[in-house]
């Protein structure tokens, strides 16, 4: 295992036991929050500076961690090899970041159509919607399987797939306590590093 993948790893599950000992108030301190333009949210449910990062390292339970350890390493470790370590941590961040800020525009469009409660959001799957898209824009031809249901088909597919399902459950309202949004956001933060920042590393093996 690269690096920096096995970094967020070791991040991501070291922030894990400290939510389960602390359930509360680190999941709170560390998660998304509106940015709440209208200001219809109490102050400790709204953004706070450093929210749009940490909250990639935070999961919401032991499934939801492995279920992203386990893309993480299968995506993430094909990816850095294939780029680096210092492309590959600088393009996660990036869609780590990228997918926080079209959640908060989503998020702020919700609190003013509704007055309701925006629940605030943990994982790291907008980072890693940014790793399926760039591994299938630079592996298209590779076979992936699915997990549920185990279906095998081409890099290319999954993501095509992936970011259709992602778009019409999010417009739709469907699957909610899902931040559709934030995966949308890391997919398109990746493919636009992938089309006009990254190029294919001479180097690589």
């Amino acid at each position: 295992m690269p690096p920096f993948t096995r970094l967020v790893l070791i991040i991501c599950v070291v922030v894990a036991v400290a939510q389960w000992l602390l359930p509360y108030d680190l999941t709170e301190l560390l998660a998304l929050h509106p940015l709440d333009m209208t200001h219809q949210l109490p102050d400790a449910y709204r953004l706070r500076p450093w929210q749009p990062l940490t909250y990639a390292f935070a999961h919401g339970g032991l499934g939801h961690l492995v279920m992203n350890m386990l893309v993480l390493v299968m995506f993430g470790s094909a990816l850095e090899h294939y780029w680096g370590t210092k492309r590959y941590w600088r393009y996660y961040i990036a869609c780590a970041l990228g997918a926080a800020i079209v959640q908060l525009i989503a998020s702020e469009y919700v609190l003013q159509q509704a007055d309701g409660q925006v629940a605030a959001v943990v994982g790291a799957s907008g980072a890693l919607f940014g790793l399926l898209i760039g591994y299938g824009m630079h592996f298209p031809e590779r076979r992936v399987m699915l997990l549920i249901p185990p279906i095998p088909m081409k890099a290319r597919t999954l993501v095509i797939l992936i970011g259709l399902a992602e778009t019409l459950f999010g417009v739709m309202g469907w699957l909610p306590g899902i931040a559709h949004f934030a995966h949308l956001g890391g997919l398109l933060t990746g493919f636009l590093l992938n089309r006009y920042w990254l190029r294919p590393n001479p180097l690589a093996r």
